[in-house]
């Protein structure tokens, strides 16, 4: 795909806001530290094709008024030392690309397209410049031939996570319409530090999903073999009736008894991705295999954090079990160890896991997907492991900027190996899209088992 970068600027906060530095919490200097990044479709209407120049004002104009109360995006992050980061609230701005495509929305927006999203995202350096010198949210706005507009954004993790994301492009987008200030960002992070003195006793519960290193393949000493295989990403769509298939499946086969009206459609259709790519990647039955879930915070803390929190506040917890007994055993069982992860999440243990992270003399061990000079790391470990993100909850679809709602939202440059994300089909009621990558070598086994495995059917791969 050609894509062809007409302007750059710099969008800084339309007023003076707060500016100094404050310091982030353990939640946002663990797990993934790096930029993240969403596109946006949109086929404008004919009043809107002529109004290219109009669009990106709007958009730029509206992106500086929201700087004000969400000033922290307009700042710049900085090492500290044993691996930390602050963050420098110096209202240095944001950064807007406009570029043109002779691709059309109609190619771009159909979800094989994929593989092609990372040309419609600003390119965010690691390797050339330091950390202190990159925006910590970048926007692409791409015009195609046809006449619609692709937004591509990439933001830092580090400072915000996907709550916090969707939480500012919803304001973004309502000022673009000429609208209000919904909800005020929470933007005091000490409330998710660590205590002094510590507020709980230090546990060993964290170390299930920040220091247990993941499973390897049986015989294999290390995972590099796996990292260096290639990787690709595919998008697959399970119906609403398919995932009550799924349900009643898990619901009828639970080994214990079940609360809350039984498995949810997390639960299920994560359980039956686990077990698909236990099958497709042929583990041997004693091959152990983790999945990492990754839990909202909002509504567990005691007391639950204010609304409209921003930053991180989610928490990886790890499922693990025996490939054979995944395979093996039904549904039920594998759901039923999803749900044992997730409730494992309380309020104590994630402050028992705060402590402990706040006691380390280094927190590079921690990042997973940059050294503290800046560079990227290697893929993060996948085969035999999965790591499943839900964006259910998450206000992703309906991002109107004064044009209509877009065609299709997705990930673009998201994940490794076994990285997948659950998402609602904003084009039918109670339908989910899975966007997964995985080993080349398995993804046609993994799409065979996905649905032959829901009608109940015994695939041979």
């Amino acid at each position: 795909m050609s894509v062809t970068v007409k302007a750059s600027c710099t969008v800084r906060p339309m007023e003076a806001t707060w500016c100094g530095r404050i310091a982030l919490s353990e939640l946002d200097q663990t797990g993934t530290v790096g930029h993240q990044a969403l596109v946006y479709f949109y086929s404008l209407p004919q009043n809107c094709l002529s109004q290219y120049n109009t669009i990106a004002s709007t958009l730029k104009d509206s992106l500086s008024r929201a700087l004000v109360p969400f000033y922290p995006i307009a700042g710049r992050l900085y090492w500290i030392n044993n691996g930390r980061l602050e963050l420098d609230c110096n209202a240095t701005g944001v950064q807007f690309i406009e570029a043109e495509s002779s691709s059309t929305v109609q190619h771009l927006s159909h979800f094989s397209s994929s593989s092609e999203y990372h040309y419609l995202v600003p390119t965010v350096d690691y390797y050339s410049l330091p950390i202190h010198e990159l925006p910590l949210f970048a926007v692409q706005l791409t015009k195609f031939k046809c006449g619609g507009i692709c937004v591509g954004i990439t933001f830092s993790h580090a400072i915000m996570d996907g709550s916090s994301a969707f939480h500012f492009i919803r304001q973004w987008a309502k000022f673009a319409r000429g609208g209000p200030l919904h909800t005020v960002p929470f933007l005091d992070r000490k409330i998710l530090r660590a205590g002094e003195p510590p507020l709980v006793p230090l546990t060993k519960c964290h170390v299930l999903a920040k220091l247990n290193d993941p499973p390897l393949l049986l015989g294999r000493t290390d995972d590099r073999e796996e990292k260096e295989k290639k990787t690709t990403i595919t998008f697959l769509k399970i119906s609403k009736t398919q995932i009550e298939t799924l349900q009643k499946r898990a619901n009828e086969s639970s080994p214990k008894p079940i609360n809350d009206g039984g498995y949810s459609r997390y639960e299920s259709v994560t359980g039956h991705i686990w077990r698909c790519a236990s099958k497709a990647r042929k583990h041997k039955e004693n091959q152990p295999t983790e999945l990492t879930v990754t839990v909202d915070l909002r509504g567990r803390m005691k007391p639950p954090l204010p609304n409209g929190y921003f930053g991180n506040a989610i928490w990886d917890s790890v499922a693990c079990c025996l490939a054979g007994d995944l395979v093996s055993e039904p549904l039920g069982y594998t759901a039923s160890r999803i749900r044992e992860a997730i409730e494992r999440v309380s309020d104590e243990y994630v402050r028992s896991g705060i402590e402990f992270l706040k006691n380390q003399k280094n927190l590079r061990r921690f990042h997973q997907d940059l050294h503290e000079e800046g560079r990227e790391k290697e893929p993060f470990p996948g085969n035999p492991n999965l790591s499943v993100v839900s964006w259910f909850r998450l206000p992703i679809n309906g991002i109107n900027f004064g044009w209509g709602k877009e065609v299709r939202m997705s990930p673009a440059t998201h994940g490794f190996d076994g990285d997948f994300v659950l998402l609602p089909d904003p084009d039918e009621n109670g339908s989910v899209l899975v966007y997964i990558r995985l080993q080349l070598l398995h993804i046609d086994a993994f799409k065979k088992h996905f649905y032959q495995d829901i009608q109940g059917y015994k695939s041979n791969l």
